[in-house]
């Protein structure tokens, strides 16, 4: 008899071990596989009403006197400060404060006409797509061409006025 369990424990072991192998084999690969995680679904960029910048064929000088003139004579608008060598007015339009820059751009060929950005910032210096920014750079962008137009013409002097 004591034969028979000393065989039947060292069977039972032999199970157990074995069961215990597998089983460390089982967890040591389900450890290694990574579950999947889903890929984020884009976002599509929202939309907004409106522009938030845009180009006048002038150079930046003009542009920027320009748009002065404009928001001075802007009702519910006024600039609180400007820098001229930046190209900046510090504007209040509807009750909200941001920048209006003018930038020059590079020409790509000789031979063409001076380009100008002009770009609503918030105070941060980063882009401010507000309804009032736009509705601001709307109107600039309307106005800025007549604007600079009528300043550019020439200047007629009655004929009976020579000194």
């Amino acid at each position: 008899m004591t034969a028979t369990r000393h065989s039947a424990g060292l069977t039972g072991w032999r199970v157990v071990r074995t069961c215990a192998g597998a089983a460390l084999a089982v967890l040591l690969v389900a450890s290694c596989t990574t579950a999947r995680i889903p890929e984020p679904v884009p976002v599509p960029p929202a939309t907004t009403v409106g522009i938030s910048e845009f180009t006048v064929a002038e150079n930046m000088l003009d542009t920027w006197n320009t748009i002065g003139q404009i928001i001075v004579r802007l009702d519910g608008a006024e600039y609180e400060s400007r820098a001229q060598m930046l190209g900046i007015y510090a504007v209040r339009y509807q009750g909200e404060r941001f920048l209006v820059r003018t930038q020059a751009l590079v020409l790509p060929a000789a031979g063409q006409h001076t380009l100008t950005r002009v770009v609503a910032l918030g105070l941060d210096g980063k882009p401010h797509p507000s309804p009032a920014a736009m509705a601001l750079l709307a109107i600039l962008q309307q106005r800025i061409p007549v604007e600079i137009a009528r300043y550019r013409q020439p200047i007629k002097l009655p004929k009976g006025s020579k000194r």
